[in-house]
């Protein structure tokens, strides 16, 4: 059991999770906003021995010298890897310190979100439409960039739709083109393609202006990643200089305020990741993650 367990800023449990927090703590605070600094953060975590946050944060290595006694950091949002990650996982190994953090919780709705928006693009369901009659899925050659949870996912269904799937990644991946889903170099891929999907970690960037001008006009670009997978001037350029048209659902994804009121920039501003059904998917990993560090404690 924690000593004290500090949530050092809102984290999406659902109410029932939240209450279980109260078995693994004999003292447990929860803040209900971001916090503003990194003193602000390190005045919250004081001396708790476990800490949970969410992407809203960051815990690097003055917070981790300062606060000696965490023993447990528990991440509420995506950890891909060291490097990507808001928490200095690093430097926290080498204090002790466990850190662990969840995967795969949003990606249904991600996916839903892609599809919609495809869709009323390709039929003009809503105020623009891409070709002068309206398109199916069917035969639309699509590339993946970047195989893994979410970016098979939406190749699956886009290849259930009836489209021509390509994809790349680090790592070829011989199930899902065992299912058609064709693998190209990055650079074959985007000469391809009419539409791309980028699927990837936090801070990646792979679309710059050499790429951009390799994938053309007259194309469709979506980024379903948490940040930019692009170079902003590079977009902004490809924007500008051809007919083409860009989706994301976040600005985070987007990468630049200013491009929210580019005509050719269709942005939510929303997370389409945060459902009801993807709230009960992190709180229940959250909670399993704090009961791993027990019985892994309990077994040294």
């Amino acid at each position: 059991m924690f000593e004290k367990l500090v949530v050092i800023e809102p984290v999406s449990l659902i109410p029932e999770a939240e209450k279980k927090l109260y078995n693994y703590a004999k003292e447990v605070v929860i803040y209900n906003d971001i916090p503003k600094d990194e003193e602000e953060i390190i005045k919250r975590i004081g001396d708790a021995d476990g800490v949970l946050l969410s992407y809203t944060s960051t815990i690097g290595k003055n917070i981790l010298d300062k606060c000696p006694n965490i023993k447990y950091i528990g991440m509420c949002c995506s950890l891909y890897s060291p490097e990507s990650a808001n928490v200095d996982i690093l430097t926290a190994n080498k204090k002790g310190i466990v850190v662990y953090g969840i995967r795969d919780y949003g990606d249904e709705g991600v996916v839903e979100y892609v599809l919609s928006e495809l869709i009323r693009y390709l039929h003009g369901f809503g105020e623009k439409q891409w070709k002068e009659l309206p398109l199916e899925i069917t035969d639309l050659k699509v590339g993946v960039i970047g195989l893994g949870t979410s970016g098979s996912m939406i190749a699956n269904t886009l290849k259930y739709m009836g489209g021509d799937l390509y994809y790349f990644s680090r790592t070829r991946k011989k199930e899902e083109e065992e299912k058609g889903i064709k693998y190209l170099p990055l650079d074959n891929l985007l000469k391809e393609v009419d539409v791309i999907f980028t699927c990837l970690n936090k801070n990646i960037i792979l679309m710059k202006e050499k790429e951009f001008e390799k994938f053309g006009n007259g194309k469709i670009m979506f980024n379903t990643s948490i940040g930019p997978s692009h170079d902003i001037e590079a977009l902004k350029n490809w924007l500008d200089n051809g007919n083409n048209e860009f989706f994301c659902d976040s600005l985070g994804a987007l990468g630049d305020e200013k491009l929210l009121t580019h005509p050719n920039v269709n942005c939510m501003n929303v997370s389409s990741g945060r459902t009801k059904q993807a709230f009960d998917r992190l709180s229940k990993k959250v909670i399993e993650n704090i009961e791993k560090y027990f019985e892994n404690k309990n077994n040294q």
